[in-house]
Order: C-alpha cells, then structure tokens, then sequence
C-alpha cells in the first residue's frame, strides 16, 4: 500500500518527524509497516503466551486463549467459526522446535536471523550460552516487560547472516541516538538501581553468546549501552491476540437483537472474568524496531495512533484527525489516563521514560498552570512505573 507520509529532519533538539505527503482524512490508516526486527517478551513466551517465533501471530485458538487466560478447560465460545487462527499452517523450527504460524514466517526467520540463534537441541540446557542469557535477563527485567534482550541478539544476528552486513548496519544506525549521559538514564531506567553491574554481567554473556567481529564495537562497553539504550527509546510495543480479534469478528456479526445482546453480556462478562484471573496480561507481547514508526513524535493531543489489527507484528498507523498535506503527523507515547493528567504530571513521565519535555499545542496552553499535581494526582504518583507505560500501543 503507498504510504502517505515521509520522515524529514526537523532540529538537532527534535531529531526527525514524520510527515504527511498528501491529504488525510480521518480513520484512514496512514501507513502499514513491518519491523526490521522484532521478538516476544520472555517472560510472556515463558508464560505460555503462545506467538509466532517470527511474527508473533498468536498461536493458540480464540477458545483456547480465553480458557488459559481465565484458568478454566471448560469454557466453550460461541461462534467459534469467528476464530482466525489457522492451526494447520502452524510449523516448527525441526531442529529447536520453536513454533510459526506459517511456512513463511520459519523461512523468513531462517533468512534473516535463526540460522545463527537456533539453539538445535541444546533448545533446554541451562548452560547454553544463549540460554544463559536470557535466564540473566529475566532475572533483571520482570513484568510489565517493556524491552527483550532477545531483541538486540536478533539485531546482531541479523547481521551476522547477512551478506550486506552495511546495509543492515546502516538500516540500525538510523534509529534515533542519545548522548552517553542519556544512554546512561534509559539504561538506569530499564534496569533499575544495580543497572552498572547488571549491564556489565548482560554485556559479558551478550559477547560469549554472540561476539563477531564485524560487530566488535556493540560488544565494547560504551557501544553496547548504546545498543540497549536505542532498543529503549526506539522499541515499540507489540500485542497480539487470538480472542481480541475473535471479538472483532464478532462484533461485525449481523445478529438479531436478542443475539446481539447475549453476545455482548457474555464478552462483558468473559473479560470481566479473565481480569480478575490475569489481570492486565492478556495479550501475546513483545517489542520490535519500526523505521517510520519510530520518526512520529509525541504529542499529547496526537493526531494518528497505531495499532496491530492483523494479529501479527504488522503495525498500522491511522489518523485520529484530519491531517493536512505537510502536517506533522504525532502519536502519544502516554496512554489515555495519563494525558488526562496535569501537563506537570505529563512530562515528568516523558522526561523520566523518553528524556524530553512535552511542548504540544496542549502543554503549550498549560504552560502557565502551577507546576504542581493536584491532590487526586499526587496519590496516584508514585504509579507512574513501567506497568503504566506498557506503552499503549500493546492494547490491541
């Protein structure tokens, strides 16, 4: 599909921005987009959030989601031709088992990066290298996850397999990047207080899992800080899965009212049900990098969001507005609760989790209001963690 918009470099403060090429009307989708990378959250895969290996399709039925997300074998769903997931495609990596929702997604994976972090049949011994790992990074990074190691070792990978090892090299370079003093921050963040000795033990096991010498500087201290700190400023959110687009399809059922109405009382009900047994995981999630995607700004009234209707890793981008020919296009980085929050409140989520403050029309507007949180705020302040910044975009 033509994509109706284009990166432009704005200011050495700003970086780059995305903007439009033409006319956009409201509720049309400005571009479709593919990551150069992407890969699940590990403690989501480890929790049985069965996704493709490559695209992180969910795997399992609408019905067999529901019945694990609420802890209960019994459940039956209506409808369940409204199911999109196509068990018969799905095929395994013969060597380590790990499992696709298609013959193209284990080709694709083979091409691009699993050749080189296919485990074969070391798949469960602790002592691999690549195991080792991931064990030490889950270990450092509980859930909410915001960020996979997994991710970096599938950038590295990636070139490692590639015959223009350049082109990649520079496809990676264009993602945006920070001083040493703000790699340092994103860093902290990401890892908390011991973050000096944690990323030294990460960095260690990243070299004996992966070194290679094209690559001999993302394994230097400094290059791998900035390695990680581009994977957390420029990682999106991912979220699929099987029963949101279950209920999608059934929300477009043409059904008498009486139908419609038990239908509607019974998702009701359905979610109301796995709230209370998983809370807010629910969807299959993980992190991938995004070249356009990553370009939009924030803004806290954003004229587009995106979203991930396809169950799959393919990010969509539509706009909340119409957006003029040359307009800049923004989506926000906070989600609903936050940006109903003091323009105070704001920016200090976005300086503490992005490094930058907000200067949207809408901060704008408030920049004389007192730089203090009013009382209902002040109480939930401490909340603003990772869990809230489980960016939105995994709501699928």
């Amino acid at each position: 599909a033509a994509v109706a918009a284009e990166a432009r470099f704005i200011s050495s403060a700003k970086g780059k921005g995305l903007f439009a090429t033409k006319n956009i009307r409201k509720g049309e989708t400005v571009f479709v987009e593919r990551p150069v990378v992407s890969s699940q959250f590990l403690w989501n895969a480890l929790y049985n959030y069965r996704a493709c290996d490559h695209c992180l399709r969910a795997l399992e039925t609408a019905e067999e989601n529901a019945q694990r997300l609420l802890g209960k074998s019994s459940l039956v769903l209506p409808y369940p031709e409204q199911c999109s997931i196509r068990k018969d495609l799905h095929q395994q990596c013969p060597r380590c088992q790990v499992t696709y929702c298609s013959a193209e997604c284990k080709q694709a994976a083979l091409e691009q990066y699993h050749q080189v972090l296919c485990l074969g049949p070391s798949r469960d011994d602790p002592t691999h290298p690549l195991n080792k790992l991931q064990e030490a990074w889950r270990n450092m990074h509980y859930p909410p996850e915001t960020s996979s190691i997994m991710l970096m070792a599938r950038m590295v990978a990636t070139i490692k397999q590639a015959k223009d090892k350049e082109w990649w090299i520079k496809a990676f370079s264009q993602f945006c990047n920070k001083t040493a003093n703000e790699e340092e921050e994103i860093v902290h963040k990401l890892l908390g207080d011991k973050f000096k000795g944690q990323l030294e033990l990460l960095r260690l096991l990243f070299t004996e899992a992966l070194y290679d010498e094209h690559l001999s500087r993302w394994f230097t201290p400094e290059g791998f800080r900035s390695l990680f700190a581009l994977v957390g400023t420029n990682g999106q959110g991912i979220g699929t899965s099987s029963l949101s687009q279950w209920v999608h399809a059934c929300d477009a059922l043409d059904l008498p009212m009486l139908q419609r109405e038990e239908l509607d009382a019974f998702i009701d009900q359905l979610y109301k049900d796995i709230e209370k047994e998983s809370g807010e995981f629910l969807n299959c999630e993980g992190s991938g990098l995004y070249v356009l995607q990553s370009c939009c700004n924030h803004s806290c009234i954003p004229n587009a969001e995106t979203s991930f209707p396809e169950n799959n890793f393919l990010l969509h981008l539509t706009a909340l507005e119409d957006i003029e020919a040359g307009e800049e296009i923004c989506i926000s980085y906070l989600d609903c609760c936050q940006r109903e929050r003091s323009r105070h409140s704001r920016n200090k989520i976005l300086r503490e989790n992005y490094l930058f403050t907000c200067s949207c029309p809408k901060c704008l507007a408030q920049a004389d209001d007192a730089d203090v949180t009013s009382d209902e705020e002040e109480e939930g302040e401490g909340e603003t963690d990772d869990a809230e910044l489980e960016d939105e975009m995994t709501d699928v």
